[in-house]
Formats: structure tokens, C-alpha cells, sequence
């Protein structure tokens, strides 16, 4: 996948289109990601020892990772990434500026 974690991405797709969040974690079995403030959903937990309080509580679940694009740092629009050799290392590139990213 082309997407990090700790990238900053926008949703093209679904209930949370338009919005953008930072990348949480990455599921690469099933290339899923998980996004900060994206497809939240309410968990009920239950106290698990004496004193500890449950209730229901606001939870992000994951999303398919083609339903986003990172945004670039540069240009702050959402874009595609290529990669360019440099030395002996693949660096991250954004398409539209061709700045690198992190």
C-alpha cells in the first residue's frame, strides 16, 4: 500500500466524503486503514473490574484504503503517489507537485 501511517488523507467515498484525518493504523491483509474522526461507530463496553464504568462509546473503524488519497504537504490537495529512486532509496512523490513525502 502507498499509504503510511501518520499520513494525512481525504476521503473520496462514503458517509465521511470531503473530510480529512490523519492515518491511525494500516491493515495491509485486507488493506484497510484506520483514520482519526472518520466512519465512527458507537461501541457498548462493559466494565471489566470493580469501579470502572461502561457505556457506549464513539469508536473509528477501519475503511478500505481506495476510498482515500493522501494529501500532500506542498500543494495541501488530495493527489496520487509515485515513487523516484534517490541514491539507493524509493522515496514517496506527490504527482501533481513532485514534492517528497515524509
Amino acid at each position: 500500500m502507498k499509504i503510511k501511517k501518520g499520513d494525512t488523507v481525504y476521503v473520496l467515498s462514503g458517509n465521511d466524503r470531503g473530510k480529512k484525518g490523519e492515518v491511525l493504523e494500516i491493515i495491509p491483509k485486507t488493506e484497510k486503514i484506520i483514520v482519526k474522526g472518520v466512519n465512527i461507530r458507537k461501541r457498548h463496553v462493559k466494565p471489566k473490574k470493580q469501579g470502572e464504568e461502561g457505556g457506549i462509546i464513539p469508536v473509528e473503524c477501519a475503511i478500505h484504503s481506495s476510498k482515500v488519497s493522501v494529501v500532500c504537504p506542498k500543494c495541501g490537495k488530495p493527489t496520487r503517489i509515485g515513487y523516484v529512486m534517490e541514491k539507493d532509496e524509493k522515496v514517496r512523490v506527490c504527482k501533481k507537485c513532485n514534492a517528497k513525502l515524509k
